[in-house]
């Protein structure tokens, strides 16, 4: 992805949720200064587009989809200019104050030619407390195209605090490990302030990472994929 490091505010991660019980379909629309999902440019720094759509049942069942512009898989030699993500779960409170969001996510790059391929099935289980979630999410497949990578999992902390007036600070911390390649294995983390005008959401995050810089250099300019820096996002709920 894939869901975005600062996919709470830049949308580099899942879309939010439709709150309005009168209606169950919720669209977004946005862009942003660099996609960068758990940290790692999936666009070479460069801008991309996104925007997806929700069902949130009155029942706790939820399902989705996302897309946004890329550009690594070609960079890796491969055919796919979109990532599309394919979701669904079941999200409800277990306990007062405590809420449950389990699901199947399915990242989709329509004809990536790459061998092993970049389509790529985990499965997660997150609880959230207050405004603090902490979420796991393990591969059923290879992850993104890293060879004999099945069963890699992320783990990640993340705070949404309101500030009020609008505004949100959202810090976050991740780890990425890939099975059987400690190399490709490294840690993320992000704090977002987005403003909320009225659904239109303008957002600024610092995003950066400890990966290995020979891992996760661009394979056309060699410039570090991870690297630590400000992105920008805009998007809009309706």
């Amino acid at each position: 992805m894939r869901t975005s490091v600062c996919a709470l505010a830049l949308t580099l991660a899942l879309p939010a949720f439709a709150d309005d019980a009168a209606s169950p379909l919720s669209f977004n629309l946005g862009a942003v200064s660099d996609y960068r999902y758990r940290g790692i440019s999936q666009t070479r720094l460069n801008p991309a587009l996104q925007g997806g759509v929700d069902y949130a049942g009155p029942n706790g069942f939820y399902a989705g989809t996302w897309a946004s512009t890329i550009q690594w898989i070609k960079d890796a030699g491969g055919d796919a200019a979109a990532e599309v993500d394919v979701y669904g779960g079941y999200k409800a409170e277990i306990a007062q104050g405590l809420t449950l969001d389990v699901g199947l996510l399915q990242y989709v790059y329509p004809s990536n030619q790459l061998n092993p391929s970049a389509n790529t099935l985990e499965g997660y289980a997150a609880l959230s407390f207050g405004p603090v979630t902490a979420k796991y999410s393990r591969s059923a497949t290879n992850l993104f195209g890293f060879a004999d990578s099945k069963g890699s999992g992320y783990f990640d902390i993340t705070a949404s605090v309101d500030l009020g007036d609008g505004l949100t600070l959202t810090p976050h911390v991740g780890h990425q490990t890939v099975k059987r390649n400690a190399a490709a294995s490294y840690t993320d983390y992000a704090l977002t302030l987005a403003k909320d005008f009225s659904g239109l959401v303008v957002s600024g995050a610092i995003v950066g990472t400890d990966a290995n810089r020979t891992a996760y250099a661009s394979p056309v300019n060699g410039k570090f994929m991870g690297k630590t820096m400000l992105v920008v996002g805009l998007k809009k709920t309706f």
